[in-house]
């Protein structure tokens, strides 16, 4: 056997740093909370007390594992890493601060049209600007530049989407490491194991409804995994990923993701694989109309701005984008 690591080997070596670390921070944020767990603490949808501390355990793991990662370039390691810190940054901002009184790019940008600057409106232009710092870091021509700060923003943005419900921003996280190692070769593979061994590793919390991400960790491995596309794919499949998120973003205006999986088998049962059962009678998962403007009093069905008096925690942030 060959000394030297091949590229699935460092790969695994990476997602399993990844994980390590993810575990470790989520034990040694959940023994010491900055700030107390009463500001981590929201209510799902079922009424129970969930904290927010998988989000920064989860940037933590994906961030520094891929800045340590063998086989990618040191520009590679930096952009990566920079993705993940500076959009866990922000979204942790949103989470603590955030009222959750203004949702959607609409909402926030509508907001600032009249003079009101919402967290969700400072995360906007701070995850913006991060997605040109990573893009700056992996370099090439202007037109690249521009396409590779849109995948890690949009990156960024597009998986808080997906923050509704139980496990379904991790498991769209795993899927989206897939599709990017399917399509960009071993050294997408090395790109993306950093989130995905942090997306795994927390997954069973999550899941178990202990846990969730909320924007700190999903627009942290949002925007890792938009870095890891920007860095790896050739520009034809970086033109095609950013149109799709393009579209989702938008299409996320008028429509409820939650929804659409409802309605499609397949989805649903993806959407369901590891959960416990849906709420009975008297707490139905209320998704809204919109997965973006949602329904004020339940936020998406994650959690509820009643948090502030059931839990104790602080002000309650949207699951939504901002």
């Amino acid at each position: 056997m060959s000394r030297r690591y091949r590229p699935p080997a460092r790969a695994a070596v990476t997602a399993g740093a990844a994980a390590a670390m993810a575990r470790a921070g989520y034990a040694a944020l959940r023994r010491r909370p900055p700030g107390g767990a009463a500001a981590w603490t929201r209510t799902n949808h079922r009424g129970e007390a969930v904290t927010l501390l998988e989000g920064p355990a989860a940037a933590l793991g994906a961030a520094l594992a891929s800045a340590l990662a063998p086989g990618l370039s040191p520009r590679g390691r930096a952009a990566l890493a920079a993705a993940g810190a500076g959009a866990a940054a922000f979204g942790g901002y949103d989470d603590l601060a955030g009222s959750g009184g203004r949702r959607g790019f609409r909402g926030h940008l509508g907001a600032l049209a009249g003079g009101e600057v919402t967290t969700g409106a400072v995360k906007i232009g701070g995850i913006g600007a991060t997605g040109m710092v990573a893009a700056a870091l992996i370099g090439g021509r202007p037109a690249d530049v521009i396409i590779n700060a849109g995948l890690t923003a949009g990156g960024a943005n597009l998986l808080n989407l997906f923050d509704l419900r139980p496990g379904r921003a991790l498991k769209v996280a795993l899927a989206g490491s897939a599709l990017i190692a399917g399509t960009g070769g071993p050294d997408a593979a090395r790109a993306v194991a950093g989130p995905a061994g942090a997306a795994l590793a927390l997954l069973p919390e999550d899941l178990g409804e202990r846990a969730m991400l909320g924007d700190a960790g999903a627009n942290a491995l949002g925007a890792v995994l938009g870095a890891a596309a920007a860095a790896s794919l050739p520009r034809p499949a970086r033109v095609a990923l950013l149109a799709g998120i393009i579209g989702l973003t938008a299409a996320s205006e008028v429509v409820s993701f939650t929804a659409v999986i409802e309605r499609t088998p397949a989805l649903r049962w993806l959407d369901m694989l590891g959960r416990r059962p849906a709420a009975g009678p008297g707490q139905a998962e209320t998704g809204g109309t919109g997965d973006a403007g949602g329904v004020p009093a339940v936020d998406g069905g994650r959690r509820t701005p009643a948090a502030r008096g059931v839990s104790g925690a602080g002000p309650a942030s949207s699951a939504t984008p901002p």
